[in-house]
């Protein structure tokens, strides 16, 4: 069987995640390409990972491509994650992956109206809804959550979800634009304030973009496999089926199309495209620091050829990773952003005086890019270096 270290993954990582300076992306969807989908349930994270990985971008180059272009589209896919994807990718995600969050998403509306009381056929009163959602969606072109809530009574309604002291009573218009969201039928287009803010409108997606005709849930899944492995590869099908949501049957199911070849990594039994089994050229030595959530952090369940011993430190409780410091594929430490603006780090491993340098100017070099901008943790808790950084 052939083997694949995990230095050489590393030497992937650092080029195929436009990550090493040499092999940075020209542009921001370019970036996303790179790592198939950019995190975007906090909106702060796809502006972070698309800078990080080109070569010269600025904030308002991501909110080019996501509300002028149109060329990356917010979906909300893969866990019930919301990304930031480039057009072409975003009907595979749809057909691929978030026909699941989709199916979950309409069963957990269905069970809140059933508790709130509402009686008759539930599926058709939320296919009216749907209706009536959509309708109100495409006549004012842009909408906030609340004002979809003000167009009709039944947007209005309020359903609980949670108990105790997690308890929420969202709106069914709320409720309705997630299912919506998965369906894709309708899309987050620009936030009410920055590119930090979470407040976002919404379009209806046949307005917004045209995605092109979707395909088919099995050749979307398999797409998205590749996709995957082209990105991430070597990696194993937990990683991918951890990656996607997916169930152990439809991930092998996905892959099973697909030119494979086993390989023998450092610690497991993985999978790589046939076509991609010779060793890449390590890249000259680089660093970065990335947000949290990245995908680069994010992208496989089984994390230890580029975590080691640090996920205690580096990752919330839920297993979210926080913002992280990398060194030749590695990540070695952790960032903060204090409340007076300063980008902090703390290494917690030795990398030498030339990537200490390289790291110190990273910093300082992202603590003038944000300026006024404040980062906050959005989808995920503060990591311990986090809170050592900030106290």
């Amino acid at each position: 069987m052939h083997a694949i270290s995990d230095a050489q993954r590393r030497a992937r990582l650092g080029r195929r995640h436009a990550l090493a300076a040499e092999h940075r992306a020209d542009t921001v969807v370019d970036a996303a390409w790179a790592v198939v989908a950019l995190h975007g349930t906090d909106p702060a994270t796809t502006v972070l990972s698309a800078l990080a990985r080109t070569r010269q971008a600025a904030p308002a180059d991501v909110e080019q491509a996501l509300y002028d272009d149109r060329s990356l589209v917010r979906v909300l896919s893969m866990r019930r994650t919301v990304f930031a994807v480039p057009r072409e990718v975003a009907p595979v995600c749809l057909a691929g992956a978030s026909d699941i969050v989709a199916a979950e998403q309409r069963r957990l509306l269905l069970k809140a109206l059933a508790e709130a009381g509402i009686t008759g056929d539930l599926d058709d009163w939320v296919a009216r809804a749907e209706q009536t959602a959509l309708a109100a969606i495409e006549a004012a072109g842009e909408v906030t959550s609340t004002e979809l809530s003000q167009a009709d009574p039944v947007l209005a309604t309020r359903v609980q979800l949670g108990s105790g002291k997690f308890v929420a009573t969202p709106t069914v218009a709320s409720r309705l634009l997630t299912l919506l969201s998965a369906e894709g039928s309708v899309v987050r287009t620009r936030p009410r304030g920055t590119w930090t803010s979470t407040q976002f409108r919404w379009a209806a997606m046949s307005s917004w973009c045209d995605l092109g005709e979707r395909p088919d849930a099995v050749s979307a899944s398999t797409e998205l496999a590749r996709l995957w492995l082209q990105s991430y590869g070597p990696a194993t099908l937990d990683d991918l089926q951890w990656w996607t949501g997916w169930t152990k049957t439809r991930t092998r199911a996905a892959v099973a199309p697909l030119d494979t070849v086993e390989v023998e990594l450092d610690d497991r039994p993985g999978l790589v495209l046939a076509d991609d089994t010779d060793p890449v050229e390590p890249p000259a030595p680089w660093v970065a620091l990335l947000p949290a959530l990245d995908p680069s952090a994010m992208g496989w369940k089984h994390r230890d050829f580029v975590l080691g011993p640090h996920r205690e430190r580096l990752f919330d409780v839920n297993g979210n990773a926080g913002p992280t410091v990398w060194v030749d594929g590695r990540i070695v430490g952790g960032w903060a952003q204090r409340d007076d603006g300063e980008v902090a780090f703390a290494l917690l491993q030795d990398v030498g005086a030339e990537a200490t340098t390289a790291v110190e100017q990273a910093a300082a070099d992202l603590t003038a890019m944000l300026g006024d901008v404040r980062l906050k943790a959005r989808a995920r808790g503060w990591t311990l270096v986090e809170k050592d950084l900030r106290a």
